[in-house]
């Protein structure tokens, strides 16, 4: 008996040794990724900033980058990427369906989203707040003042029950008109249909900017009165996957943090600072557990830029909608972005 235990053990022993020796097989999302030479991202079908196409029909904003970064880590191509424009019904069916490989589609992280819809969102890439947008020539400067009002949106999403729930807080009467898509809703809005429109500040700001003949007679009122942390998703069952976009997005924020951009990526390949080196593969392989190649970080940066950059150009001081950083600021600056070590 005691013979039998030992070549028990043993084999047991070897078995676990195999395991660790062996190289990881790609997870099933990653796999086929790399098998099709795309990533196929759920995006929004027109939020100015995060998802929407350009006058050339090219989608561009801060979640499309998201994906982009993605790719360029995967297939060393940001421009290998399938976008597929989905409503607020229909965002998280195609998840589930593996009919997208990340829904990157300025989406709330909840609690019910989180453990209820077999998904795992990677990661926060934009703090927000819900707000109200009325036109000037009304006279209303604070949400107080809208009693009696109709105000328009979007149904399925978190915006109607934030608005609900403010209301009823702060016993405003006013009556929500509850559209079934985000389009239709703004626009019943700018038609007169409603006096006031609600849902994430940031949206807001890019409607007023954007589909407003004069942008200037309309204002967003002072209330946010709901936290809004966006960021992509992907669904449960892949941890490889899961893992993979969580760090692409973290090496966005890092990179900011560590002055690493776009510009400079060159020129930090020369670096000796070791947490430089090492965040870009230059002294440690941190591409390896994660089933990239060592310089995964590198193509990311180069081909679509830090998080600042990304920001800037989308959202902030080199974009029409002039946002200010705010909470979306690194940790060092007083905002939430905050990266784990790469080490």
């Amino acid at each position: 008996m005691h013979t039998l235990m030992q070549q028990f053990v043993f084999h047991l022993l070897s078995w676990v040794a195999l395991c660790w020796v062996l190289p990881a097989q790609a997870g099933a999302v990653l796999q086929g990724v790399i098998n099709n030479q795309v990533v196929r991202c759920g995006v929004s079908s027109g939020v100015v900033g995060f998802s929407a196409p350009n006058a050339e029909g090219v989608y561009q904003g801060l979640d499309v980058d998201v994906c982009r970064a993605v790719a360029a880590a995967v297939l060393g191509n940001a421009n290998a990427v399938q976008y597929k424009p989905l409503s607020s019904q229909q965002r998280f069916v195609a998840l589930q369906a593996n009919q997208i490989d990340i829904l990157s589609r300025n989406t709330t992280w909840t609690l019910t989203r989180d453990a209820g819809l077999g998904i795992l969102f990677a990661g926060i890439t934009y703090y927000d707040g819900q707000g109200i947008l009325v036109p000037r020539r009304f006279k209303i400067h604070s949400a107080k003042q809208l009693m009696g009002a109709e105000i328009c949106v979007q149904s399925g999403t978190t915006n109607e029950k934030n608005l609900a729930s403010f209301l009823a807080a702060q016993s405003i009467s006013a009556k929500m008109i509850v559209y079934d898509n985000f389009e239709a809703a703004y626009k019943a809005f700018f038609k007169g249909r409603c006096q006031a429109f609600s849902t994430d500040v940031s949206a807001l700001i890019g409607l007023k900017t954007k589909q407003a003949d004069n942008p200037e007679e309309y204002l967003v009122l002072p209330q946010v009165f709901s936290k809004e942390p966006l960021g992509p998703a992907v669904k449960a069952d892949d941890l490889e996957w899961f893992n993979l976009v969580k760090w692409v997005i973290y090496a966005l924020i890092e990179a900011e943090e560590l002055g690493v951009n776009s510009r400079n990526i060159r020129d930090k390949l020369l670096s000796s600072d070791p947490v430089v080196k090492r965040f870009l593969g230059q002294s440690e392989d941190l591409g390896k557990p994660l089933g990239l190649k060592h310089d995964w970080v590198v193509k990311v940066i180069g081909q679509v830029g830090n998080y600042g950059e990304i920001f800037d150009r989308h959202l902030g001081q080199h974009s029409p909608l002039q946002l200010p950083r705010g909470l979306n600021h690194l940790w060092i600056h007083g905002g939430l972005m905050y990266s784990p070590p790469f080490r």
